[in-house]
């Protein structure tokens, strides 16, 4: 229920009695409350000082206390005290290591929370202040280059940067890649600075991408020109990707890695087909990679056709480096194919505390943590146990998708599995109930279930709302907007014994909703139906 968190509250106990809570307000209290009476006011630390002892948080004043959620407190609490109520505001939350719905890597080792604690003290911006820091993040920049085939720039250092997710990777890559265009169409038309300021750029890519993108489409100006795939392959090709180009096209972008189910856009054939409509045009269309999910899975996937750097026109690739990077959330990591004509577009050169250096990120302070555990873990883990995770999490991902195909009712499969299936492709399994078995509900019911057993599992109508005139459309080309479908995405902390688990809870769930709501769906129709045919009559209100 919601209430008036500044006015007085009365809760009905329900047996004949009630207590009366009242609000903290900004105003000192002198005295402490007798222990039967409800705090009323700031809590003083002359009132907190005088009792005998210093009692648990739960027997302290606070824990009858309601806080104010507008105003600062007049007098703070102990540091313990603090720390436990963050830690209930927590406990209300789904559990974080049940999440199966994003894709954020939530488990790491006393070691690198350490080493994140550390860098929460750091500010990455002073390069002067902090030299040795920055070259460590560098030396970061240089291992995910090499891991995506970089050319080998002649003075050692990669072009790229640490980012805040890869929300900021994306928008740093896309505005090197307009700026990259512009000098471009301004020499090929012959306009000014001005007047090429004037030209609305276009950018082609899947309407599978994720919501950075329509902040880029927003902030930077540049129109979105979408292509929308089959549910049956949930991926675009080449050749439906160049034929949307034109000359006012900055770049293409694929997807290692859509987050709706997994599927890889097939950066290889993209790259030919780019090629091809580059030379009889003679435009310079280039490719930007967003693996901000694939980036640090595909490398490790034997057999997979080149997607990265090794492809011609890959001008960049942009990744979560929080998500299967396992580095903490708020990480992410763009690398460009040089400098020359890309990074260097988006370049500040800053004079600061006596130092001097360039600047690639949209946001100035930051803490380096996230380069921290990043650095951590590249060296922790290594390629042999970033290859051991992935094998570990496409295997549990196996083991869920062979449960689920394996579901049944009334002789019929339960669910159509919608991923790409066992191998190149996301450790994510994505399916939805079978519409040929007419159940009285749908994905998103299933969603809201299984979380009843602390399982939280994301569910999707197939639609989405185009950024250019914020109408919603259907997500592909052959389905209904209407239709739903779920996601798990399987990430290091789902072992084999919790996909187990997994799966008898969303079996209980389905039989759970088999029972109540076809039982109530079957009702209301033969309500429905009765009442058109006149045999129920409605009494006046």
């Amino acid at each position: 229920f919601f209430f008036d968190h500044r006015a007085p509250m009365s809760i009905d106990l329900g047996f004949g009695g009630d207590i009366s809570i009242e609000r903290v307000s900004t105003e000192t209290t002198p005295d402490e409350p007798t222990p039967n009476e409800p705090v009323s006011g700031t809590l003083s630390k002359a009132s907190l000082g005088s009792a005998p002892h210093d009692p648990s948080f739960y027997g302290s004043p606070f824990a009858r206390t309601v806080p104010d959620r507008e105003t600062i407190p007049e007098a703070g609490m102990p540091a313990r005290y603090c720390e436990r109520m963050i830690q209930d505001y927590h406990l209300l939350d789904y559990n974080e290591r049940l999440n199966t719905s994003t894709y954020v890597n939530v488990v790491f080792e006393p070691e690198e929370e350490r080493v994140a604690v550390m860098g929460m003290k750091i500010n990455l911006a002073d390069q002067t202040v902090y030299p040795s820091s920055f070259q460590l993040h560098d030396e970061v920049v240089n291992m995910l280059g090499h891991l995506w085939s970089v050319p080998q720039p002649a003075d050692g250092q990669v072009a790229g940067a640490g980012c805040v997710g890869s929300t900021e990777a994306t928008l740093l890559a896309g505005l090197a890649l307009k700026f990259r265009w512009r000098d471009w169409y301004k020499k090929k038309h012959g306009l000014t600075d001005r007047e090429v300021r004037g030209v609305y750029p276009n950018l082609v890519m899947s309407s599978m991408y994720q919501a950075c993108w329509e902040k880029f489409f927003k902030y930077m100006d540049v129109e979105p020109i979408l292509v929308k795939p089959s549910h049956k392959t949930m991926k675009v090709s080449g050749k439906e990707l160049a034929e949307k180009c034109n000359d006012r096209t900055i770049a293409v972008v694929g997807i290692m890695g859509n987050h709706y189910s997994g599927h890889y856009d097939p950066i290889w054939d993209i790259n030919e087909a780019i090629e091809k409509l580059n030379a009889e045009k003679g435009w310079q269309i280039g490719i930007h990679v967003d693996a901000a999910s694939g980036g640090f899975i595909a490398p490790f996937q034997d057999g997979l056709p080149a997607w990265d750097f090794r492809c011609k026109n890959v001008l960049s690739i942009s990744a979560s480096g929080h998500k299967f990077g396992q580095s903490v959330c708020g990480t992410g990591w763009v690398v460009w194919r040089q400098r020359e004509e890309l990074s260097e577009h988006v370049a500040v050169s800053v004079s600061y505390l006596g130092g001097k250096g360039d600047s690639y990120t949209l946001n100035f302070s930051r803490p380096a943590s996230g380069v921290y555990v990043q650095f951590y873990k590249l060296n922790r883990l290594g390629m042999t146990g970033y290859r051991e995770l992935e094998r570990n999490m496409m295997t549990n991902a196996k083991i869920i998708r062979a449960g689920i195909k394996a579901m049944r009712k009334d002789g019929k499969p339960r669910f159509v599995l919608l991923d790409d299936g066992d191998k190149h492709c996301l450790p994510v399994v994505t399916a939805m109930l079978n519409p040929d078995l007419n159940l009285g509900y749908d994905d998103i019911r299933l969603q809201y279930v299984i979380a009843e057993s602390h399982w939280y599992v994301s569910a999707y109508a197939m639609s989405f709302t185009n950024p250019e005139t914020e109408n919603k459309e259907p997500l592909f080309r052959d389905a209904p907007e209407g239709q739903t479908m779920f996601r798990i995405v399987v990430k290091s902390n789902l072992t084999a014994k919790l996909a187990l688990h997994l799966l008898d809870t969303l079996e209980h769930a389905c039989q759970f909703l088999d029972e109540h709501e076809n039982f109530t769906t079957q009702k209301l129709k033969k309500r429905l139906d009765a009442t058109a045919n006149g045999q129920v009559h409605h009494k006046p209100c």
